[in-house]
């Protein structure tokens, strides 16, 4: 076998030996056991790449949830505003003290501003 390189271009590839080209024989190795290769890394302090067992999930207590509000009112216009969390709260604790839905809230607050701005403009 030559120690120079073969073309890549096909010159001389009449002279070219691959006669010596053979993979090597698979070698009969067998692997040391489990144990023995846990013993030798835990020795070792080489930590094991293996899940850990979970813990059991204590999962904290669910925030407090507001009821769904659902009612067919043939209301169907969304009305999305921002308001302080006092004022949405109030809101609401109207909405569940009398029983209304939401819309019926809305719409009995504006009849009620309405009536006191007109009261307001006849004195």
């Amino acid at each position: 076998m030559t120690k120079a390189r073969a073309s890549i271009f096909g010159e001389g590839e009449e002279g070219l030996d691959l006669s010596g080209f053979a993979p090597k024989a698979a070698r009969d190795i067998q692997a040391p056991p489990a144990d023995a290769i846990r013993a030798v890394s835990e020795a070792a302090r080489f930590p094991s790449r293996e899940a850990k067992p979970a813990p059991a999930p204590t999962a904290p207590p669910p925030p407090a949830r507001r009821e769904q509000r659902r009612h067919r009112t043939g209301r169907n216009v969304q009305f999305n505003i921002r308001a302080r969390q006092e004022t949405i709260d109030s809101f609401l604790a109207i909405a569940d003290r009398e029983g209304w839905v939401l819309g019926e809230v809305l719409e009995n607050a504006v009849a009620a501003l309405e009536r006191e701005l007109a009261a307001s403009r006849v004195c």
